[in-house]
């Protein structure tokens, strides 16, 4: 038996490093398998063997008293890590992880120096930057980065692959390892996985010679770590009996020979933390480095098919993008599988490559199945090289008493998670529909963004109406963790955040809107906190503008507690109170307020129109006293223009103006008097709201044509600013027939009434095909012929 402990350095993720490694423990058959990987999961292993659990997975390790302090070490199906777990448990070998423990990597500070032996190189759980694969091993830091300098830290570290690729003559790292490993079977014909690792561990002996640590000084910590670890499994099973799964960049370090003493000081005084692991679901789109965590491939799809594929990977390749296609509506026939898959042997052969490659592929795709189109190859991208496949875990995992809570929701209301996004629309009618919305309001209260609320389906306004847009992402695991110090179920840990978030809210808005969402996550026991923080808020709060910000959201959280059978009576109390506070305020708010006051007071003249359309219903004296305080604003001189406009314009909207007082004040606005720049703004303001006013009432348009006409040449340029927002924000076919309108130029008195003198737009009444119709009109409604004929001009009018 071999006396030296067998090395397999490996590429994470790397499907032929996973091949390579299986055939090596098949050969070697060892008595124990030791792995990179965090101690504290050895008592997890035994979970990979269930049927349940399904890769992509993660291990995840948080701080206990910080769970927002945590890292994932993924593993995917064609992770070399999983083939040795699954391999052992097939053959009741030992698994042990040896890496340096999860209690002192988690425990390193953010922003500790560079030379911090307590951090390894794992992303931080939230997807901070990604870290480039390079076959040292992890996939992520936790605690976050160094503080060196990014543009130092980058120039220092070396990336062995691309290394390796250089020395080789190629400039893509990604192609190489494929050329060198993954086409190749890892290694050459006539010789076995084990001369493959034995050639790879010594091109990384030679790096490192030439490099030392390439700039990866916590790497020095954790190899001290895994050379102890080594050590005891020797002494306990014998060297020849012992197998190592590592990143290639730590096979030199754990060839090395050195001292007991010297690695257990490199690991003296390292601080530590109390921490939990468990299993959690990941996915081929967080595999992706493209995604915003770095585990070290582009292609997770596509490394997946290589390592199922029993043979011919390129031809079966092809036959699942056209099978993706046609579900898409797009002509893919047979013959197009067969002229792609040989485009792509072709631009192998003619790029040296021994097999087509992704990039081959993909050329041979975009050329025959895509008519030379990158939008179907986007689809294609994102369904197959990529992918959504999302893992699974057993019930048996470790979680926390939320996570449980959250699963047997999840299965209760039938809410399956996905990788991919999906939209549901729920009718809040329904018993289940109106559970899943309380969920996923509740979940969102906690920091859970499992879904986010969409755009209403069917363009309907009702409130008995959601869509949400779902999309289970890994990291969610770590939020649930976080969320877990609130409460030990959804409902409890919500009603407790929600009451924390009241007391703690620094303003007057942010109290109206957490009332809002405790009413759509149905949370009455944390209402009478929150009734009792806003009615004191408001009471001290004299600021017109944080009162009318705040008035909108109680209004929908009536509208919305109304649809879900909610006690909102103290709500409505309050924001009456509200209403009536800011209808005294907002006239004297208003006056004396510069362009970029206004404009903000505006939003909030707006907001509160809408939300007195919510709370008034039948109640007509408050809606009543709002048009009293608009009626005000429109006529008050120290108001600015783009308010007494808005005001005029709402006014109108509601029916409360008629069409010849808005006149007069149109007139009064664009005088000779008015400054051009302020009778710009009451345009901007008045006509916000769309154009189709002006289109319906030429008596308006002739007014502002009339006015436009004399504003001086000197004046012009400062108000076209304006005019251009106002008229910009239109439909372009609003504008189309705009400028129509004012290409016909003003017409006779025929085209409609005229205000002032002012003529309006449109084209005259053409009589002689007005009586034309007559005969036909006169038939439609019963009367006879000559009836409808005799009825001249007067039944055209």
């Amino acid at each position: 038996m071999t006396a030296v402990p067998l090395l397999l350095g490996v590429r994470h993720h790397g499907p032929g490093s996973a091949r390579a490694v299986r055939a090596a423990l098949e050969e070697r058959k060892p008595a124990v398998v030791l792995i990179e990987g965090p101690p504290e999961a050895d008592a997890l292993v035994a979970l990979a063997a269930e049927e349940t659990m399904r890769p992509p997975v993660a291990l995840l390790a948080h701080v206990v008293d910080d769970p927002g302090r945590a890292a994932f070490w993924p593993l995917a199906e064609f992770s070399p890590e999983w083939v040795a777990v699954r391999w052992a448990l097939a053959h009741d070998v030992p698994v042990r992880f040896v890496d340096l423990p999860a209690a002192h990597s988690l425990a390193h500070p953010e922003g500790a120096p560079s030379d911090t032996p307590a951090t390894t190189d794992r992303q931080p759980a939230d997807g901070g930057g990604p870290d480039e694969e390079d076959g040292r091993g992890g996939t992520g830091t936790p605690g976050g980065p160094a503080a060196a300098p990014a543009e130092l830290t980058e120039d220092l570290r070396v990336d062995p692959l691309a290394v390796l690729a250089r020395t080789a003559g190629y400039d893509d790292p990604e192609r190489w390892w494929e050329d060198v490993v993954e086409h190749q079977g890892f290694g050459r014909e006539g010789e076995g996985p084990l001369a493959a690792f034995e050639a790879l561990g010594d091109a990384m002996a030679a790096l490192r010679e030439e490099h030392g640590h390439g700039g990866h000084e916590r790497d020095l910590v954790r190899e001290a770590y895994m050379r102890l670890q080594l050590r005891n499994a020797v002494r306990e099973f014998g060297a020849g009996s012992v197998a190592v799964v590592c990143g290639a960049w730590h096979v030199p370090a754990l060839r090395a020979r050195t001292a007991v003493t010297a690695d257990r000081a490199l690991l003296k005084g390292l601080p530590k933390v109390r921490v939990e692991l468990t299993w959690v679901p990941w996915t081929h789109r967080r595999l992706s480095r493209t995604s915003g965590y770095g585990a070290g491939i582009e292609s997770p799809g596509w490394y997946g098919h290589l390592f199922s594929a029993a043979d011919r990977p390129v031809a079966r390749w092809m036959t699942k993008v056209a099978g993706l296609l046609r579900d898409e509506g797009w002509p893919v026939s047979s013959a197009h599988v067969i002229e792609a898959v040989r485009l792509a042997d072709s631009l192998a052969v003619m790029r040296g490559r021994p097999l087509a490659g992704l990039t081959e592929t993909t050329d041979a795709v975009r050329a025959v199945m895509c008519d030379g189109s990158d939008v179907p190859l986007a689809l294609v991208h994102d369904r197959l090289v990529v992918g959504d496949v999302l893992g699974e875990v057993p019930e048996a995992a470790p979680a926390v008493p939320l996570q449980r809570d959250l699963t047997r929701l999840q299965r209760t209301l039938r809410l399956r998670p996905e990788a991919a996004e999906r939209e549901l629309d729920l009718d809040l009618r329904k018993d289940t529909d109106a559970a899943r919305s309380r969920l996923l309001h509740r979940l969102r209260l906690l920091g859970i963004g499992w879904g986010e609320p969409a755009r209403t389906a069917r363009g309907t306004t009702g409130t008995f109406r959601e869509s949400w847009r779902l999309r289970w992402e890994p990291e969610l695991s770590v939020r649930v963790a976080e969320a877990g110090i609130w409460g030990t179920t959804v409902l409890a840990a919500a009603t407790a955040k929600a009451e924390s978030g009241a007391l703690e809210a620094p303003g007057l808005g942010e109290v109206t809107a957490l009332a809002e969402r405790c009413l759509l996550a149905d949370l009455p026991a944390a209402l009478p906190v929150i009734m009792r923080v806003l009615a004191d808020r408001a009471a001290l709060d004299a600021d017109v503008g944080h009162l009318a910000a705040a008035l909108p959201a109680l209004a929908r959280a009536l509208r919305y507690g109304d649809v879900r059978g909610t006690d909102t009576a103290a709500l409505a109390e309050v924001a009456d109170g509200l209403a009536r506070r800011v209808f005294v305020g907002l006239p004297p708010a208003c006056a004396g307020l510069d362009a970029d006051g206004a404009l903000e007071m505006r939003g909030h003249l707006e907001s509160v129109h809408d939300a007195v359309g919510l709370l008034a219903g039948e109640d007509t004296d408050l809606r009543d006293r709002w048009h009293a305080v608009l009626r005000t604003l429109a006529l008050r001189d120290a108001v600015p223009g783009l308010l007494r406009g808005r005001a005029a314009r709402l006014l109108l909207d509601e029916g409360a103006l008629a069409v010849e007082e808005t006149a007069r004040l149109m007139g009064l606005a664009l005088s000779v008097g008015t400054p051009p720049v302020q009778a710009a703004a009451w345009l901007e303001g008045f006509l916000g709201g769309g154009g189709m006013l002006l289109v319906h009432d030429p008596r308006l348009l002739g007014l502002v044509d009339a006015w436009l006409g004399g504003v001086p040449a000197d004046s012009f340029t400062d108000v076209l600013p304006l005019l251009r927002r106002t008229f910009g924000a239109y439909e372009s076919g609003v504008r189309r027939t705009l400028g129509e309108l004012v290409r016909r130029g003003p017409a006779g008195p025929e085209a409609g009434p005229a205000a002032e003198g002012i003529p309006g737009f449109g084209a005259a009444l053409d009589q002689e095909r007005a009586d034309a119709v007559l005969p036909v009109l006169g038939l439609l409604l019963g009367a006879g012929a000559g009836a409808g004929a005799g009825g001249g001009s007067g039944a055209a009018r």
